[in-house]
């Protein structure tokens, strides 16, 4: 009998399943931003090796403020590399448009995410598990999400990163409850899936869009699902 839940956030909670580079690669073709998917691939992939390994994100950083610098880290890194050339006053207007159309979405999924969350509450402590950048409490109470979560265990604070098994161990001592009395609902197979079986949880496949076109067997988790609205009477 499920009593507890462990929530992944990054696109589980704010992209409904869409992994963050196909989130932000279809605002950059919105957006009509002059580059190969390619191209921006490898962009995208050079912003979050810095932001992981610098610690340029500060705790007080809305999810606003972290998205800003993403998309600037990706767009220099596009100059740079000569896969566009920008002068300023189009780099500038190039990340606004895509600052704009990427947290539009967020807010639109975010606060559908909290109708959800406010339903679960009633009936089951609730802790988030996630690979951040140290921000995660104020990203939170950025979307109003911070009420619902009896504890956050964030990789940046705890030293522990998915797929770890480990850090879903620690959720469910925050919880007070045994493995199998949890359910972990994320959006990777890989970070989050995967590993909290190993941990003795049950899973929830939150399926979206992905980084790449790989297949995974759907008869692993528990159930698979394509939006949160699902979750509710979950047995």
């Amino acid at each position: 009998m499920i009593k507890g839940y462990i929530f992944d956030y990054g696109a589980t909670l704010d992209t409904a399943g869409c992994h963050w580079g196909q989130m932000l690669w279809h605002a950059y073709q919105r957006q009509q931003v002059p580059v190969t998917e390619q191209q921006f691939r490898d962009a995208y992939v050079y912003g979050e090796r810095t932001l992981g390994n610098s610690p340029i994100i500060q705790p007080d950083y809305t999810f606003y403020k972290t998205l800003q610098v993403k998309i600037r880290l990706e767009m220099e890194q596009l100059c740079t590399s000569g896969a566009w050339d920008a002068d300023e006053e189009m780099f500038r207007k190039k990340h606004d448009a895509v600052l704009e159309d990427v947290y539009g979405k967020v807010k639109t999924i975010t606060a559908h995410s909290r109708e959800v969350l406010a339903v679960l509450h009633k009936h089951y402590p609730m802790v988030l598990v996630s690979n951040f950048y140290g921000n995660i409490a104020t990203v939170l109470k950025e979307f109003g999400l911070d009420i619902f979560f009896k504890s956050i265990v964030e990789s940046a604070e705890v030293g522990i990163r998915k797929p770890n098994p480990r850090i879903f161990s620690i959720g469910v001592e925050r919880l007070g409850l045994k493995p199998e009395e949890v359910v972990v609902v994320g959006d990777s197979f890989y970070k989050d899936i995967e590993p909290a079986l190993a941990a003795g949880c049950h899973a929830i496949w939150m399926k979206g869009e992905g980084w790449t076109k790989k297949e995974y067997d759907e008869s692993i988790p528990d159930k698979v699902i394509t939006d949160l609205q699902q979750l509710i009477n979950v047995e």
